[in-house]
């Protein structure tokens, strides 16, 4: 196995990204580590997402919306993606049950895990597109 050494640089955006459950693209990353590494580059922050995706310490999620979106949360869980505004919501997942064993049954290899996403409305935009404004609960 590789030795991958530390970076500053991988060490800020792992700070910021636990620090989040918004699930920030890398744009966003990028804007908010460069306020106390001003010469980051875009780039540094693709290759060390990538880096950071590839060794399972943060999971990318594909919302659909061109934008890639970073999580750092590891423990099992899924994901709500809101159709109008496009936030990203942890949900519980559900686990290795029913969908992953039939999924299993009709494939030749190995499932090992499996993450779902789940489309629809959030609470805020259920009700700002019902007309009424969201109580904040």
């Amino acid at each position: 196995m590789v030795k991958i050494r530390r970076s500053r640089q991988r060490d800020a955006i792992m700070t910021y990204l636990k620090s989040r459950t918004d699930h920030p693209s890398a744009e966003q990353i990028y804007e908010s580590v460069k306020q106390t590494m001003p010469n980051i580059s875009l780039g540094t922050v693709y290759r060390n997402l990538t880096l950071l995706n590839d060794l399972g310490e943060v999971r990318t999620i594909y919302a659909g919306t061109g934008a890639d979106h970073f999580d750092a949360n590891m423990m099992p869980h899924d994901h709500f993606i809101c159709r109008n505004c496009h936030s990203i919501q942890d949900l519980p997942h559900i686990g290795q049950g029913e969908p992953t064993a039939l999924a299993g049954e009709s494939f030749t290899g190995v499932v090992e895990e499996s993450y779902t996403y789940y489309y629809g409305l959030c609470a805020v935009c259920k009700q700002l597109l019902a007309g009424s404004v969201p109580d904040n609960k």
